[in-house]
């Protein structure tokens, strides 16, 4: 196992404690109405920030098209398939011989996505709380109190293969799957956009269809790149004028606040938007409990956090009456806080330049519309 899985595994083992408190499952989408591809004005025609930090007001990140498109429509496979699978004990050889009826499920909801962006979604019969695009959030729930693994409705559900990544638990719990013979793959999930290409690798080769996995994961490496180049003609390029972000978790009703430090994932996010991700500055790694100090100190221009999130401590205002130490910073000065979907906004996968984009116009240009740009 690498330090950064090892890292990853540790700061998600801790996020599923905090979860289990106070639960964090996704809103459901109307599944019943088709989407539609969303054709947005280009990044460089709306009408951007002339000085991103002088901005007042928090604006929201809209994916206007939540849909996941999969390369291929049933890939080809070639059963059975013998992988390696990756948890805290080590690492240990699985042989696939069945994906009829696949749970897909860890704590971002990336698993499922890259299932569905591989065109394996019809073998879908469970999801996690993180798991809400069309076509997938009609499934059962298989996870309780946030993100702990429910092993009855897994088995309920009569699966012949469960794909995990170690970020969702209790562990005792997943084992408990394989005793009673279901196959169970824990992939290597790192939270980067070069890890959801692996990832649709990774998946693809438990599916036996390893030349799918190669064109999601070109294509994840492709839009990607070409979205970062589209944010850096929008973003301030002189290093006093880049924007300072932190990404704040929060559950308000549980009094919970954590800082995403590097490695988790939230770093990777900040860089790609032409940003300075504070924690990698200063050293942050994985997730720690917010202090008033730490905050007060970073002083960020701009704080991310989930839509979830900011609505269970009052949105805006609730959030600056309750930690003053937020009000002090640029960032609570002027207001400017951006959310995101829960389910979106840290998922690396099939999505993961579609989430970039709707985080680049809720910061670059937040008084544009989502349909087009229109102010």
């Amino acid at each position: 196992m690498t330090r950064n899985h090892a890292l990853r595994m540790t700061a998600a083992v801790a996020l599923v404690g905090i979860l289990s408190l106070v639960g964090c499952a996704g809103t459901t989408p109307d599944l019943q109405a088709k989407p539609t591809a969303a054709v947005l004005t280009p990044l460089a025609e709306l009408p951007i920030l002339a000085d991103p930090k002088a901005y007042v007001g928090p604006s929201t990140a809209v994916l206007p098209d939540t849909a996941i498109t999969p390369v291929a429509d049933d890939p080809s496979q070639s059963l059975p398939a013998t992988v390696t699978s990756y948890d805290q004990a080590g690492e240990n050889e699985v042989v696939v011989t069945d994906t009829s009826r696949v749970v897909a499920i860890d704590l971002a909801g990336s698993v499922a996505a890259t299932v569905w962006g591989l065109g394996f979604g019809h073998t879908m019969v469970g999801r996690d709380a993180s798991t809400t695009f069309p076509g997938a959030s009609d499934l059962p729930l298989v996870t309780s109190g946030g993100h702990t693994v429910n092993a009855e409705s897994i088995v309920a559900l009569k699966p012949t293969l469960v794909i995990t990544d170690g970020t969702v638990g209790p562990r005792d719990v997943i084992e408990q799957l394989r005793d009673v013979g279901i196959a169970v793959v824990s992939v290597h999930n790192e939270g980067s956009f070069d890890g959801a290409a692996e990832l649709a690798r990774q998946v693809a080769g438990v599916y036996g269809a390893p030349d799918a996995g190669e064109t999601l994961a070109k294509r994840i490496v492709g839009e990607v790149a070409e979205k970062i180049a589209e944010i850096a003609e929008i973003a301030p390029q002189e290093p006093d004028k880049k924007l300072r972000i932190v990404f704040l978790y929060l559950r308000g009703g549980a009094g919970i606040y954590y800082l995403f430090g590097a490695e988790s994932g939230a770093d990777r996010l900040i860089t790609a938007l032409g940003a300075i991700d504070i924690a990698s500055e200063q050293g942050w790694v994985g997730m720690r409990p917010m202090t008033d100090e730490a905050l007060v100190a970073a002083d960020p221009d701009l704080i991310l956090v989930m839509s979830k999130g900011i609505a269970s401590v009052g949105g805006v205002d609730g959030l600056l009456q309750e930690k003053p130490a937020v009000a002090i910073t640029t960032a609570g000065q002027n207001r400017r806080l951006v959310d995101m979907d829960d389910g979106s906004v840290l998922s690396f996968g099939p999505r993961s330049a579609h989430v970039l984009d709707a985080l680049a116009r809720a910061i670059y240009a937040p008084d544009a519309a989502v349909d087009g740009g229109d102010s």
